[in-house]
């Protein structure tokens, strides 16, 4: 029989494996709307533990993942009329450590699951079962999936119209979501050009299949691709915004194609993005027959469960890397707790990380599970 936590008529509760849950937790709440993320966030020590309604799961957190659009979240730009304050923090990965009696249908105590929802910068996260991904163990390459990998999948496959010898240039193509656009066209059997800033990067790049590295650092993206690709790119996978958008666009061959992930280099500024050449786009189109697309994980979500299921299965078959990176090269050594959530994005936005960016929740030692 599946043991039950039936959460709903108790203010003070225990986990199944007899493990006490805390009345209080720290988590991370946005107090100030501001783009500057350490001046929008605070982190608050004796927040209450929230309690999971009936079709809800009480997860604690073990692993939370960094995304550029959390400082679009802290800065108030998703949702004008959310106010401060509020939870911020779009994934996570754990165990259930209660749940309601519904949710008990399917799922039970220490299990482990991953989730896409605000508020998974806490130490515990109420999640909606419905919502949750069973996974077989704790691990925080699974959270690399949940939005990053998402991403990628459905926009190259909804949006990139893929075959075999396409020419594809991903821009940031060894962070969190660009390290998954550059596997999954070379799956599609294209020829995949990836744009990163170190010669480290570079090295990881090509041992994930991409076939030609371009070291904005050291090389003028511009002229590799003027002089390696005359004919242009089929297919732009486009994350960094301000000139690097004008120069993919200006790369795109005839009926070519651009899809917009996002434009990282604007978050910081006060309106959220950088100057474009906006005023030749009608013309730049037209000439090539070329397309611009914005993608929003948001807006797909129909197609959420199947890409999440894909994804990985090809992870578990060994198909596909998810490289994580804890910040052990960080000044201040590896992103461990609530607190390093404020470093990891700094470390993001420098430009450090190579694939997705994790902070680890240590849990308690009296904890059994």
């Amino acid at each position: 029989p599946r043991p039950i936590l039936d959460m709903s008529y108790s203010r003070h509760f225990l986990d199944f494996q007899g493990s006490s849950i805390p009345s209080s937790m720290k988590k991370l709440v946005v107090t100030k709307l501001s783009q500057n993320f350490r001046e929008a966030v605070t982190l608050r020590q004796d927040s209450p533990v929230p309690l999971p309604g009936d079709g809800d799961l009480l997860v604690r957190n073990r692993f939370v993942g960094i995304n550029a659009s959390d400082i679009n979240y802290s800065a108030g730009r998703y949702d004008a009329s959310v106010k401060p304050p509020f939870d911020i923090g779009f994934e996570g990965v754990g165990d259930v450590v209660a749940l309601g009696l519904s949710a008990s249908a399917d799922y039970t105590v220490g299990q482990a699951v991953a989730y896409v929802k605000a508020g998974s910068f806490a130490e515990y996260t109420v999640v909606p079962a419905k919502q949750a991904v069973p996974l077989p163990s704790v691990k925080p390459e699974f959270l690399t999936l949940m939005v990053s990998g998402a991403t990628a999948y459905i926009s190259l496959k909804e949006l990139g119209e893929l075959s075999e010898g396409k020419k594809v240039l991903v821009t940031a193509a060894a962070g969190g979501t660009g390290q998954f656009a550059v596997q999954l066209a070379k799956k599609a059997k294209c020829h995949v050009i990836g744009t990163c800033s170190s010669d480290e990067k570079g090295g990881f790049l090509k041992s994930i299949g991409c076939d030609r590295t371009i070291n904005y650092k050291t090389e003028n993206v511009e002229s590799v691709l003027r002089k390696d690709y005359p004919e242009g790119v089929d297919v732009v996978y486009e994350s960094v915004g301000g000139k690097m958008f004008d120069l993919a666009l200006n790369s795109l061959a005839t009926k070519g194609r651009l899809i917009v992930i996002g434009f990282i280099a604007g978050y910081q500024n006060p309106t959220g993005l950088q100057p474009i050449k906006a005023e030749l786009l009608p013309a730049k189109l037209l000439k090539k027959s070329a397309s611009i697309r914005g993608f929003f994980l948001n807006h797909y979500l129909s197609e959420y469960k199947m890409a999440l299921k894909h994804l990985l299965e090809m992870y578990e078959r060994g198909d596909l890397v998810c490289e994580v990176d804890f910040g052990d090269t960080s000044l201040e050594g590896k992103f461990t707790g609530l607190e390093s959530v404020f470093r990891a994005v700094d470390y993001m936005y420098m430009g450090k990380n190579i694939g997705k960016i994790v902070v680890e929740l240590p849990h308690s030692v009296n904890s059994k599970l």
